[in-house]
């Protein structure tokens, strides 16, 4: 079992990361003048940007990028911290804050989520070196915080309104359950990121945690995408 989603990691998470993607897109129509449009574009902003991380595979000496060996660029950390630890929390807080009716509920993700923007960058240039070989648990917590609390804010709303009524066929509830489920799940992990990133670098790699942690993200990611894809064709449209 870990041999084979070692061999088939990369495979399997961008095939559900692409079949959510082109899924949006088939039902784009059908959100087109709802605010999930932008939640679509979200899907094919991070199937393009899972596609470019995969540069790293071809900085080996004996491939077309190997000029990035010994440059800051050899690993891919700077490119997945901008465009998901903080990219998709700027996005989810720019979400909810448009599907979101409580003003009061807005203007606190509004707020918290330019305070995270500017703390990232902050602390991204104090750390500068750092940027480039490995992430920053720090981001990754306080992205959480903003995600808890967008959904967390959804969740109330629901129950203060007659959409408890209807819950189970809105969209931005499948939006909210799975990527609320799937940062609970994978942000204790950050904490260990540093020693994975230690030992893949100097060859010593301790392989069950290696495999421990390949084995949590492509089953949180099976169930984030594949839920986004199960919403996007199953679920009714809404007035926003």
């Amino acid at each position: 079992m870990d041999e084979f989603i070692r061999q088939n990691y990369r495979f399997i998470n961008s095939s559900i990361e692409i079949l959510a993607a082109v899924t949006g897109l088939l039902f784009y129509k059908k959100y087109k003048l709802t605010a999930a449009k932008y939640f679509i574009y979200f899907l094919v902003y991070l199937t393009i940007c899972d596609f470019i991380s995969l540069y790293t595979r071809f900085v080996r000496p004996d491939r077309f990028l190997s000029f990035f060996i010994g440059t800051v660029f050899e690993k891919n950390h700077w490119w997945s911290t901008l465009y998901w630890k903080i990219g998709a929390i700027l996005f989810f807080g720019f979400y909810y804050y448009i599907i979101l009716k409580v003003k009061r509920f807005r203007n606190i993700i509004k707020l918290g989520s330019f305070i995270f923007l500017v703390f990232s960058l902050i602390y991204i240039i104090l750390n500068w070196d750092d940027f480039f070989v490995r992430f920053f648990p720090i981001i990754s917590i306080l992205g959480a915080v903003i995600i808890l609390m967008c959904t967390v804010f959804y969740f109330i709303e629901i129950l203060q309104s007659d959409k408890i009524l209807t819950f189970y066929r809105s969209i931005n509830f499948y939006i909210s359950l799975a990527i609320f489920i799937w940062w609970l799940i994978i942000t204790p992990i950050v904490f260990f990121d540093i020693y994975y990133v230690y030992d893949i670098k100097n060859s010593f790699s301790d392989w069950d945690f290696v495999a421990l942690r390949g084995q949590i993200y492509l089953f949180a990611n099976m169930f984030m995408y594949l839920t986004y894809t199960f919403a996007l064709i199953w679920c009714k449209l809404e007035n926003d």
